[in-house]
């Protein structure tokens, strides 16, 4: 298969905004107005909040600026894995780990009752995820652990042998969990087709409108591009981009995830790569490995060592020059697990800004004298499902009715600071250099 030239493949553009038909944005915000809730983003998180908020209170008033299109951040620029549980969360029991499960596949089942109850012609697919293990005693371990999480009601698998060439005949792995419930999404597709229902809901969407500032009080006065907007409650609905309102700029870390997909590949090539039966798969590594089959049959995959993820300095969120050298690591690592990949054309490189914790637990709850700035960030590689959940758990907490969330590792957690320029660069590439692993703090 021929490797596309450097110059051939689109700058940032990823594969889920490829090929889609013409996109005609919502006009931009173009003068002052007021909102009983204003949501800031156009992702995930921002159109599942204003969903639920329209469904539970039609009566009010829900707007929602993004700076630029609908999912134009992480919801388009990811791996487009729906997977369950969530990043730094470790369970200590069998049933603890059957609520967090329970919880996350909430999420995954959210997005597919939508796309049902709406005729949303979206692709996606949860014909299931496997999780490698590239170690014997990894391996040996997780079969133990499906044992246990099986008894607790978790439907996880344990394959090795056949079983697991079935599913997958990547290279160097000793043994895979299965999880038939999750699955792939195209966030693109998806975005879109919600903002027609949104819309008919009688949410008012305004694309290509940055917020500039952000003067909380009874009432949130919010400066953008456009106007003013005068809110009873703001929804930071903006992930790794939060901290450039002013928020959480100590506890959010914005790290840069590169990505790239294939060419469409013939059912004949994928069989004779050995993807298996899988839409997808993440490894056990701690610079996680993940890929996806889309229904065109391209491969997306990310992950796998330091030069899949960049910090900037000062946590700056905009897109800089890619660096080759980068990708052609992303690409080395998708050939050591399908080596039939090595020199397959790439037709897609992208980049695009991750929202972290130091402990990788996602954070959703309320803050301010007020309590009326609401906020969900830091998935950490888990976006789909949590992001989803997110607008949930958001209309929740602003409802009042929060009582189910209560006691989750999300809900308003602690948020460790990370140490101030220039120490939090230096601090991460060497320590990122000197083990291979991102740091962290155990939650």
């Amino acid at each position: 298969m021929r490797r596309a030239a450097w110059e051939d493949i689109d700058e940032n553009r990823s594969v889920w905004m490829a090929g889609k038909p013409p996109y005609e944005p919502c006009p931009p915000l173009l003068a002052d107005t007021t909102a009983d809730v204003l949501i800031i983003g156009g992702g995930f998180t921002g159109a599942s909040t204003a969903y639920h908020l329209a469904r539970r209170f039609p009566e009010r008033r829900i707007v929602l600026v993004e700076a630029r299109l609908l999912a134009n951040g992480g919801s388009g620029r990811n791996g487009g894995l729906m997977l369950n549980w969530i990043n730094g969360v470790h369970s200590a029991t069998p049933e603890h780990a059957r609520t967090i499960f329970d919880v996350t596949r909430s999420g995954i089942d959210l997005i597919e009752g939508i796309i049902r109850e709406h005729g949303m012609k979206v692709r996606y697919s949860r014909a299931g995820c496997l999780e490698l293990y590239t170690k014997p005693e990894r391996a040996e371990a997780a079969a133990r652990e499906a044992e246990a999480l099986r008894a607790a009601g978790i439907p996880l698998e344990f394959l090795s042998g056949k079983a697991l060439e079935a599913r997958t005949r990547a290279s160097g792995v000793e043994g895979a969990l299965f999880d038939p419930t999750a699955g792939r999404l195209d966030g693109v597709e998806y975005l879109r087709a919600l903002r027609d229902v949104l819309l008919s809901l009688g949410v008012v969407i305004h694309e290509g409108t940055l917020v500039r500032s952000i003067e909380e009080g009874s009432t949130v006065r919010v400066v953008t591009s456009g106007g003013e907007i005068s809110a009873k409650a703001v929804v930071l609905a903006t992930n790794a981009y939060t901290r450039n309102l002013g928020y959480f700029r100590a506890q959010l870390f914005p790290l840069h995830s590169h990505v790239v997909a294939t060419r469409a590949l013939e059912a004949s090539e994928r069989d004779d790569l050995g993807w298996g039966s899988a839409v997808g798969f993440s490894d056990d590594l701690d610079r996680v490995a993940y890929g996806s089959m889309t229904d065109s049959g391209q491969i997306v995959f990310g992950g796998g060592s330091n030069r899949a993820y960049s910090y900037r300095f000062g946590g700056r969120t905009s897109f800089a020059a890619r660096a080759e050298r980068n990708f052609r690591a992303i690409e080395k690592r998708l050939g050591d697990y399908f080596p039939r990949a090595h020199g397959a054309a790439i037709e897609h490189r992208w980049s695009g800004p991750v929202g972290l914790t130091l402990s990788r637990v996602c954070a959703m709850g309320v803050r301010g004298e007020h309590r009326n700035v609401y906020y969900a960030f830091g998935y950490s590689g888990h976006g789909i499902s949590l992001a989803n959940l997110a607008g949930k758990v958001l209309c929740d907490i602003y409802s009042d009715d929060e009582a189910r969330w209560r006691g989750l590792p999300f809900y308003e957690p602690t948020l460790y600071p990370m140490p101030p320029e220039p120490l939090r660069t230096i601090g991460y590439h060497f320590y990122t250099t000197l083990t291979g692993r991102s740091p962290r703090k155990q939650h």
